[in-house]
């Protein structure tokens, strides 16, 4: 493996600033901690910085010594989870029911490291610019960072981001041309009948009975509306109605979200879900509402930037180790708001045995990978910038 030695030896270095990081978790758009922590490293190195896109977000800019005008985008996301944590460790969660249960503070932590070599290292033709991401889980922090003018602000004519990957041997990496994440959305449908007593359902307009209906006709979406080579997922997580065993409740609310690889099946999907709920509720005399919101654009990776990083990480871990057509996910990432504003690539980098899944109130991150990324970041800037100009 093809780590810089400066870079091997903040591996000690870095790992107590992920720690760190893991500690004090913070969530959506109050990571106000993190985002200093993170200024003050990047000041430290002596990187001009840009703090304040979509509140706490922190961006380096990094000078290359040589002429050039490329500049590139590396971004890390770095808030936390609404999750108690269960891990034990020394370093565990300080903020109550709050975690870093995903690796964002490994992926602080390595993008700092990267930045402080690129800053004592600037032997390249054009810019960098860190991009340090608040809110990535479930707010659509990315978004907010592009509608803000990141990419006015910080011209750049491609980005790239990496997330750590439990179950992918420490030392490999997976990356795929075209979509990699899905597409997130989310629904609520709210659906009203009429209350009546439980032993006399006759007296009324039942819509726990019809909230059934609409469950079992959802599925009929993936698998009656899709073709079966392609790929959707509407899953109802939720479902709230009633407070007693006597009772038909006027009302039940049923909330869910729905993955897809493409904007067409998305449409379709969304149309899907609105006709199937209004009008089984309409055949049994009651009325549907439904919010349907489209959260995350699916991450779709463009060509050549993809063959580019896939060289770049045989570089670093070696050809044999890298994946070039991993399978997609169903899970989702707002890093694909950056994507649709410029070519970039999104990989996954190796974290080992799969000790606990992401999300998981037991999962931490694999401080033995912090180098592996440190280095990838680095070497996909010398090799992307160092004969510009």
């Amino acid at each position: 493996m093809k780590i810089h030695p400066q870079i091997a030896d903040l591996h000690g270095e870095m790992t107590a600033w992920r720690r760190d990081i893991h500690t004090h978790p913070e969530t959506a758009f109050e990571e106000h901690r993190t985002s200093q922590l993170i200024a003050d490293k990047l000041e430290s190195f002596g990187i001009e910085i840009d703090k304040g896109l979509a509140g706490t977000g922190v961006v380096g800019i990094i000078q290359g010594n040589r002429p050039g005008d490329k500049a590139i985008g590396l971004r890390a996301d770095i808030d936390a989870l609404d999750i108690h944590e269960q891990t034990n460790k020394p370093y565990s969660s300080k903020n109550p029911g709050k975690m870093h249960a995903c690796g964002h503070d490994g992926h602080t932590t390595m993008l700092l490291g990267a930045a402080k070599y690129l800053a004592d290292n600037r032997d390249f033709a054009g810019k960098v610019y860190v991009i340090f991401q608040p809110a990535e889980e479930n707010e659509g922090g990315g978004r907010v960072m592009v509608e803000q003018g990141l990419f006015d602000k910080f011209p750049m004519d491609e980005v790239y981001g990496l997330h750590n990957w439990p179950g992918m041997p420490v030392g490999h990496v997976g990356m795929r041309v075209g979509p990699l994440m899905a597409a997130y959305d989310i629904f609520r449908i709210t659906v009203t009948g009429h209350g009546s007593h439980g032993a006399m359902p006759h007296d009324g307009i039942d819509p726990v009975l019809i909230s059934a209906h609409i469950i079992t006709n959802l599925q009929t979406i993936a698998s009656r509306n899709v073709d079966p080579q392609a790929s959707v997922v509407v899953s109802v997580t939720q479902v709230h109605g009633g407070d007693a065993y006597n009772v038909i409740p006027e009302e039940v609310e049923l909330r869910g979200t729905v993955r897809s690889f493409s904007s067409e099946i998305q449409e379709m999907a969304e149309t899907k879900v609105k006709k199937i709920a209004t009008t089984i509720a309409a055949a049994h005399g009651a009325e549907a509402t439904v919010h349907y919101e489209r959260r995350y654009p699916p991450t779709v990776n463009a060509e050549a930037e993809t063959h580019h990083a896939a060289n770049v990480a045989a570089n670093v871990v070696g050809q044999e180790n890298v994946d070039t057509n991993v399978t997609p996910v169903m899970g989702s990432e707002d890093f694909s708001f950056m994507l649709n504003e410029r070519p970039g690539c999104y990989i996954w980098l190796g974290a080992g045995e799969k000790t606990a899944n992401l999300h998981s109130p037991h999962f931490d991150f694999n401080d033995e990978i912090l180098p592996i990324g440190a280095a990838y970041w680095a070497q996909l800037v010398e090799d992307t910038l160092g004969k510009a100009g």
